[in-house]
């Protein structure tokens, strides 16, 4: 099974389209905490399903597992370094129950959107490694 991650910062359309197209992604999971922020531009919630549809690739949005607005602002405000964001982020996964409220099957050759440039900090490297360790025979590939 393949998961792969992105972030839209820092991109442009043609080059997060191209890099979804290349590697065969069949969905889009959501997992932004706020995704009508207006500085997401073609990343928007309203803007986005309709470019994906172009591109034949399905969009869902999964606010569960997006971190809590307090834990990001504990982050952003540097009240917590990485490590805490971590613990708490993952504790959070546990608390939500997202073993049990997802499918598996529906990540395959799905990517896990988020806005951060690079993987390095962001949810969307931790959630991909939370179901890594959780099923088998996952493959992460951060574009």
């Amino acid at each position: 099974m393949n998961i792969f991650t992105i972030g839209f910062s820092q991109k442009s359309a043609e080059d997060f389209f191209k890099k979804l197209q290349e590697n065969k992604v069949e969905k889009l999971i959501d997992i932004r905490l706020n995704n009508k922020s207006q500085l997401a531009g073609f990343a928007n919630a309203k803007h986005l399903p309709y470019f994906l549809k172009l591109h034949n690739i399905k969009y869902e949005y999964k606010p569960k597992l997006a971190p809590s607005k307090d834990l990001l602002n504990n982050y952003k405000k540097k009240t917590i370094n990485w490590n805490e964001y971590i613990e708490i982020y993952n504790k959070l996964l546990i608390d939500r129950d997202i073993l049990k409220n997802i499918n598996i099957d529906d990540f395959n050759n799905s990517v896990l959107l988020c806005s951060e440039v690079t993987a390095e900090q962001c949810h969307r490297r931790l959630i991909a490694e939370y179901l890594k360790d959780n099923f088998d025979n996952i493959k992460i590939k951060h574009l």
